[in-house]
């Protein structure tokens, strides 16, 4: 199981989910670029220790990524998929793809994904916050395929 940060935003989101990774021993992909520096005080604060820890690989792009990447189903988490999480079914080698938090991903993205998935929420609520959205998706991932770290 892995996470796929595509052209993250916002600096203290992506040093959360790669704490939530390093706890969980999950690897993390970042599609580049980032909208921020990588070294940004702001990532190390959210991600606190943690850091040192988790499984990190970078890609320059979607391409590189496509090309470089481990072996996995690509499951995009978006507002707009049409299957809901408690439908989802997920695989061991499965890659979590988590968009911008200003636009999600484009539409080429959409396209090349094996799986969408969205986490249902209340008429009128636009979206979660996308640590809060990898956290739910990848705790019923790892519940699926017994992949909780032993402890």
């Amino acid at each position: 199981m892995r996470l796929v940060l595509f052209q993250p935003d916002i600096p203290q989101n992506a040093g959360t989910i790669l704490r939530l990774a390093a706890c969980l021993s999950v690897g993390v992909d970042i599609v580049e670029p980032c909208g921020f520096v990588w070294s940004e005080p702001r990532l190390r604060r959210a991600g606190m220790d943690y850091l040192e820890f988790a499984k990190v690989a970078r890609h320059t792009s979607w391409d590189a990524f496509r090309r470089n990447r481990q072996p996995g189903r690509l499951v995009l988490l978006s507002t707009r998929a049409a299957v809901a999480l408690p439908d989802a079914r997920f695989e061991v080698s499965d890659h979590l793809v988590l968009g911008r938090e200003s636009a999600g991903v484009p539409d080429d993205v959409h396209a090349a994904v094996d799986l969408s998935v969205r986490v249902p929420m209340v008429a009128g609520a636009r979206s979660l916050n996308v640590a809060v959205t990898a956290g739910i998706v990848l705790a019923e991932a790892l519940r699926q395929t017994d992949g909780w770290p032993p402890g």
